[in-house]
């Protein structure tokens, strides 16, 4: 580490203005700032000092995320080979499988390492064109505007692959990640600036302009031609009853998006981000309450043609992106609401919404993303009405 801390302190010269490479000065001091910590330090003890600065809440984001990604790995591969292990034949024509026969792991799902395997070799692919292709318009936004590159990019880099399904097209990624950068975050101005999730509005770009690569039956399981719904869309069809199990469900072997199938990995990074103060457990509290409480309204009501209304709220917590977009989503936060009584109103606005879009509306059984999405819309509506109500209270106050 100290060759690499000498080999960048020689070359800042050329990136300071004045040098051949002035223009890419942005790129280097985000290299520099994420492998080590910033030499400047505020000399006078006026200034208000915390240990979790920008940079340490990012990376413990990323942290959090770290058992959602395992399981994104595995049962990507699981889902896979549970299907190959059922066929006569396995089919040719994948890169991935080419490569698994290559290294003569097989397709056992049982074998735990060839799951992890085949799973990598599907999520670490989009991983990187979302950094490659993500990376570049924030050094290409910094450079122009001249300003720092944010570290927020590392969450949002991670949490979009983990939102898609194994087949996505490779071009759709890129296409994807820079409609979500761009459009969702950089013409607002930059982080701290946009109103809505750059990752969710990536994905739900991608799933009104190209409907067809991120829902229907063929997307969820990493098999050409093999048809498998998620178990939300299934119920919603009215395709019979969910023929998965509640556990199964719980821990994530499930078809679904890469990275949001599994509620205890979730549950587990929840716990990381409630401890360390970056994610408000007020917002997932009240997520959580909204959804109990419309969900056993529905319960109540009942329906003889739609049986998503027979679906309890255990069931709305395993299935579908609920958990994932209640932890690592809809508590952005940038995009969510910021005063202590905003954050329950608008997390029980997210909570009603999921459960009505998912049992009103046959069309979009999951209804996650675009819950919280409108709660992003709402949210600086929900923040300005209660500072508002504070700032009255105040006035009232200072004038008796």
């Amino acid at each position: 580490m100290k060759f690499l801390r000498r080999f960048l302190d020689r070359q800042e010269k050329h990136f300071r203005t004045g040098g051949r490479l002035s223009g890419l000065y942005y790129l280097y001091e985000a290299l520099d700032g994420f492998l080590f910590t910033k030499g400047e330090k505020t000399p006078n003890p006026v200034h208000v000092r915390d240990a979790m600065d920008l940079k340490r809440m990012m990376i413990t984001v990323v942290w959090a995320l770290v058992p959602a990604v395992l399981m994104a790995l595995y049962n990507t591969g699981l889902q896979a080979n549970l299907v190959l292990s059922e066929l006569h034949q396995i089919p040719p024509g994948s890169w991935q499988r080419t490569v698994i026969a290559w290294l003569g792991i097989g397709f056992d799902p049982h074998n735990i390492l060839a799951n992890f395997i085949h799973g990598a070799l599907y999520f670490f692919p989009v991983y990187i064109i979302t950094l490659a292709v993500g990376g570049f318009w924030e050094v290409l936004f910094a450079c122009v505007r001249k300003h720092e590159i944010n570290e927020g990019f590392l969450v949002t880099s991670l949490l979009f692959p983990m939102i898609l399904p194994p087949t996505i097209p490779y071009w759709q990624v890129a296409l994807g990640i820079s409609f979500g950068v761009v459009i969702g975050k950089e013409v607002f101005g930059g982080v701290g600036m946009n109103i809505l999730n750059p990752a969710l509005t990536g994905r739900v770009f991608l799933f009104f302009a190209y409907p067809a690569a991120i829902s229907g039956e063929k997307v969820w399981v990493a098999v050409d031609g093999i048809s498998r719904a998620t178990p939300l869309a299934r119920l919603a069809e009215s395709a019979g009853p969910l023929t998965t199990s509640w556990m199964d469900a719980f821990l994530g072997f499930i078809p679904g998006s890469m990275g949001e199938t599994s509620t205890l990995a979730c549950l587990i990074g929840a716990i990381v981000l409630i401890i360390t103060g970056i994610a408000s457990w007020r917002i997932m509290l009240s997520i959580l309450a909204g959804m109990v409480s419309l969900s056993f309204l529905f319960n109540i009501i009942g329906s003889t043609t739609n049986p998503m209304f027979q679906l309890t709220p255990l069931w709305h917590l395993v299935l579908g992106g609920f958990a994932f977009g209640t932890v690592f989503m809809a508590t952005d936060p940038v995009t969510a609401a910021m005063t202590k009584k905003g954050m329950i109103f608008y997390g029980l606005l997210v909570g009603f919404l999921v459960v009505l879009i998912r049992v009103v509306n046959p069309a979009f059984p999951e209804g996650m993303m675009l819950a919280i999405l409108f709660g992003n819309v709402f949210s600086p509506i929900i923040d300005r009405i209660f500072i508002n109500a504070n700032v009255k209270r105040r006035q009232a106050r200072y004038v008796q």
